[in-house]
């Protein structure tokens, strides 16, 4: 046996205060700081965050079984983080095997705890009993304090093994540097304080060691408050409260949701919704076989039986992007598992069979195996959460990413398909009308994925025989070099002709469009495919539309939107952008889409050897430049020219301020602006009306209304 715990010498044989006694409590410990990565993950970031979930799941677990309703978590300067709640306490008596307290088992002994046999916790996101001592052992230091009976109890560890610190008074207050004097007798749980019989609760606060961790590793707020958001909407009524003292200023977050799950999936979803949020909740029982621990401390196995609840929200919208979360009682298991397995068999046997019902209303040819909807066509579109709630379940894993007890992919599924199926053959006019508009969305999903597929077979890397497959009016490059290509989507005839002679024609190809496309926040895939202008731009792209988008498989390096430098201008670039954002997503992700800054005006300053032409692109520069211009008594050209559209200005013009790659300006597209682009298209153009007007009456003082022609 090692005489180590951890990467420091307890003592040597010599040493009379290192006992027996140390290795008994550091036994099991000691195995957790040789390979943490097997129960943490790892050692970084996500190691550490995980070490701050296992002390809030046990905090939230006393929630789920009705005994907090409050649970605080802080972020102390010092890189500390406290956990504090106002649920029963862990107990303080003495477990009578190992004679030992009861915070002592809890924080040193793996595998103890009291979510084994059921009785305290129904369901619980704690469930292998290491989650407590294995913080514990990966802390430089751990506290623990427990109001309970009357009393704050409170006892230190260090690494893992318990003793006391003699903490210096002042602001310096307590951490791991304090000298540190470990038990050899016996433990002792000192009682530091008294309080109202009533009260109850527990504190953590551990120190993350650096021996340990990587030196980067740290808490994340952002990714603290998903969680604790998430959090709060699985166990409505339940108050989550964060508070980060790390920086210059505290931040404080209260968390509190009583909606559940489907307030969540509205807070989830984006654009759009086809139908409502709709709650699908049952239950199941099934028997397993398990390891009970009998009155004598040993094993045996013994057939009980479990009940497993099933609660979820799905809402469809107008877009393909798929947001699925779900959970085990109140843990994430972003990796899926049995559950997600149920819940998506479900959803697509139950729609799947909605569609052959109703096939002669949805012009669907029933007996066609083309016209059979898959996976994906019922997922576009959809934010769910599946949450389950079953005592004991098994976890692959002690960071419990996966799902793995296997009777509850039936009993979600059989839940699933029930509640599923009375939504959609409802006969209430709201859920007729809804139930329509998301089997309409899922056949036009399924043609869509089709249309694609047939488009993506029969799409080949042009060449000088296959540009007539093309639209007749793109105006095509010569270079069969992808990556250097570039296509212009041009707005309007009058600006395709100055843009012919503009261009080079080896690299740069030209796609006119007529005004303003389709408006896709609001219309549905099949309406977006047979729209023409929407038709083109995603025939000459190439990569095809919605999920089955191919980024290797498009035509061009960079797709450029050329419009005029006005407000009919922006709008169509707008449109265009949506259209990107949600039907060419991984375009704009890769930094392939970008708008053209073409001038709004053209000064002539100066004259004979002197004189210069000058471009400025908004009226604050031509302001700034006419002003230096006087300054400097420099003579301006009058009346100053402004450009109204790209056809007014001659190939030249337009080839030095927008297509020559040597002295233009492109504006690259982020995934920030698209979504952008597509909450203001969203707001001003969508279906739902009361946003768009409580922005008009907030804006309406914006108003400049000598600009209005009328």
């Amino acid at each position: 046996m090692s005489t180590t715990a951890g990467p420091q010498t307890r003592g040597t044989a010599g040493d009379a205060s290192y006992t027996a006694r140390h290795l008994s409590v550091l036994e099991g410990l000691e195995a957790v700081r040789k390979r943490p990565g097997m129960y943490i993950g790892s050692t970084d970031t996500r190691g550490l965050m995980h070490c701050l979930w296992e002390l809030i799941d046990n905090s939230v677990d006393e929630a789920l079984a009705g005994h907090a309703t409050r649970v605080e978590v802080l972020l102390h300067p010092d890189g500390s983080a406290e956990v504090r709640d106002d649920g029963r306490g862990v107990p303080v008596d003495i477990e009578p095997r190992t004679g030992l307290t009861g915070v002592e088992v809890v924080y040193t002994k793996l595998h103890a705890g009291g979510k084994f046999g059921g009785a305290s916790y129904a369901a619980s996101g704690g469930l292998h009993g290491v989650g407590a001592s294995v913080v514990n052992a990966l802390s430089s230091r751990l506290d623990v304090e427990v109001d309970r009976g009357g009393r704050t109890h409170a006892m230190s560890f260090r690494r893992g093994e318990p003793g006391e610190f003699a903490d210096p008074a002042g602001p310096d207050g307590p951490g791991p540097a304090s000298t540190f004097s470990p038990f050899v007798d016996g433990s002792r749980l000192r009682v530091s304080g008294r309080m109202a019989r009533g009260r109850s609760g527990t504190r953590v606060r551990f120190w993350p060691d650096p021996q340990v961790f990587v030196a980067g590793a740290r808490f994340e707020r952002d990714d603290l408050l998903a969680r604790l958001r998430q959090t709060a909407h699985i166990v409505p009524g339940l108050t989550l409260t964060l508070d980060d003292s790390r920086g210059p200023e505290p931040l404080h977050d209260e968390l509190r949701f009583d909606g559940g799950i489907a307030e969540f999936v509205d807070y989830l979803a984006q654009g759009e919704e086809v139908a409502g949020t709709w709650r699908l909740q049952g239950s199941g029982t099934f028997t397993e076989t398990v390891p009970v621990l009998d009155a004598t401390g040993r094993l045996e196995s013994r057939e009980v039986e479990r009940t497993c609840e099933v609660d979820v929200a799905v809402r469809w919208g107008t877009g393909y992007e798929t947001t699925v979360r779900s959970f085990v009682n109140v843990v994430a298991t972003p990796h899926g598992g049995s559950h997600l397995a149920g819940f998506e068999q479900a959803l697509l046997k139950t729609l799947r069979g909605q569609v052959q019902a109703n096939a002669r209303k949805l012009k669907v040819a029933a007996k066609d195996g083309s016209d059979r909807v898959e996976k994906d066509d019922v997922q576009a579109g959809l934010t769910a959460v599946v949450a389950v709630r079953l005592p004991e379940p098994q976890f692959e894993g002690q960071t419990k990413e996966v799902l793995g007890t296997p009777a509850v992919r039936a009993i979600v599924a059989r839940v699933v398909e029930t509640e599923l199926a009375a939504r959609l053959t409802s006969v209430r006019r709201e859920d007729r009308g809804h139930a329509a508009a998301l089997l309409e969305k899922v056949v036009g999903e399924m043609r869509a994925r089709v249309a694609a597929r047939v488009q993506r077979d029969n799409q080949r890397r042009k060449n000088a025989l296959e540009s007539s497959s093309l639209p007749a009016k793109l105006k095509d490059c010569r270079s069969g070099d992808t990556e250097r290509s570039e296509l212009f989507i041009v707005e309007g005839d009058s600006a395709l002709g100055t843009a012919m002679s503009a261009r080079d024609s080896e690299f740069q190809a030209l796609l006119p469009i007529r005004g303003k496309i389709l408006n896709v926040q609001k219309a549905s895939v099949s309406d977006m495919l047979r729209n023409a202008e929407c038709a083109s731009i995603i025939q000459v792209i190439g990569g095809g539309s919605g999920r089955t988008f191919d980024l290797d498989a498009v035509r061009y390096g960079r797709i450029v939107i050329m419009t005029d430098a006005d407000v009919d201008g922006a709008h169509i670039r707008t449109l265009l952008l949506t259209l990107f954002f949600r039907y060419m997503r991984p375009l704009v992700d890769a930094g392939r889409v970008f708008a053209a800054v073409p001038p709004l005006h053209r000064l002539d300053i100066g004259s004979g050897a002197t004189k210069e032409v000058v471009y400025t692109y908004s009226d604050a520069e031509l302001a700034r430049v006419l002003r230096e211009a006087a300054k400097k008594n420099r003579t301006v050209k009058q009346p100053v020219q402004r450009y109204k559209g790209l056809g007014e200005m001659d190939a030249d013009q337009l080839a030095e301020t927008t297509m020559d790659v040597s002295r233009r300006t492109l504006r690259r597209v982020r995934v920030s602006d698209a979504a952008a682009a597509e909450r203001v298209f969203e707001l001003l153009m969508g279906s739902d009306v009361a946003p768009r007007k409580d922005f008009l009456v907030e804006r309406s003082d914006d108003l400049d209304r000598d600009r209005i022609d009328a």
